[in-house]
């Protein structure tokens, strides 16, 4: 009897244990949960969206409203929530530590992954796919068919502040000078005034500003020189949001919508007549 009673009693305290044990898992669980962004997201009714303006990104159409891929892209995962959404543009240089701040929910503007920035943010898998391209100065800069031509003391070269082309152009082209501006259309003018030989940025920009400027630019490298993965950013410590926005942004990659709508932005200009300037 008294072996049985022990059973019994052992029993007991291994159900007591195992249902205390995920009770606690449970309420872990919730607590996590709560803590999501996601669930901020749900209760304001609304996803805020960090972004810095860029073509074909993200840019103000004549009437003021922002339009790009990264828009429709915001714009289609706000639907698929079913809420609403805003989109806050940012200086590039201070974006992450807006997102860090709390300023917004997740960074959709076309971000590449890189170690340093993944030190400070989760990344989802990428949305999109690009690479580093250089436009040059007819005059400055003439017949110039490689990067390490651009790769002379004498040599200014246009780039972003904050952007990945900075640490491009220190790598392939650490002897020419390097001129970081606030904004794309600065450093592409710059190009376009004389004052640079050439601008690097994100492909299709490139392509973009030589024909728009065919007289003055010119495009030295077809292919990007450097190829690139953009994903959301994202704080870190929050699982729930990461499996949400990568298992959106994979769906969306089998039903064919972001190629179709990364193919409008970056590989035709019927956009054109919508853009200021």
């Amino acid at each position: 009897m008294l072996r049985r009673s022990l059973i019994v009693s052992s029993l007991a305290a291994v159900t007591a244990f195992a249902v205390g044990s995920a009770a606690y898992a449970a309420e872990t669980q919730k607590s996590l949960s709560s803590e999501s962004v996601l669930e901020a997201i749900k209760k304001r009714g609304k996803i805020k969206i960090g972004l810095s303006t860029f073509t074909p990104w993200a840019m103000r159409s004549k009437t003021g409203e922002l339009i790009g891929f990264e828009i429709d892209v915001g714009k289609e995962l706000a639907k698929d929530m079913k809420i609403e959404v805003e989109f806050a543009p940012t200086q590039w240089d201070g974006i992450i530590p807006a997102l860090i701040a709390g300023n917004f929910d997740v960074i959709v503007s076309g971000m590449s992954i890189t170690p340093q920035r993944n030190l400070s943010v989760n990344f989802t898998v990428p949305y999109a796919n690009s690479g580093m391209g250089i436009v040059a100065n007819k005059k400055l800069a003439p017949n110039h068919t490689k990067i390490e031509d651009f790769n002379k003391p004498n040599y200014k070269i246009a780039v972003r502040r904050g952007a990945t082309s900075v640490e491009d152009v220190r790598r392939f082209m650490p002897k020419a000078q390097m001129l970081q501006f606030d904004d794309e259309a600065t450093s592409k003018q710059e190009v376009v005034n004389g004052n640079a030989h050439a601008w690097v940025t994100s492909a299709p920009k490139p392509a973009f500003a030589a024909l728009e400027n065919p007289e003055v630019m010119y495009v030295p490298v077809a292919d990007p020189f450097v190829l690139a993965a953009e994903a959301f950013a994202m704080r870190k410590g929050d699982p729930d949001a990461l499996n949400f926005f990568n298992n959106w942004i994979e769906s969306k990659h089998r039903s064919g919508w972001l190629k179709e709508r990364h193919n409008y932005w970056f590989k035709t200009q019927e956009w054109k007549s919508q853009v200021a300037g």
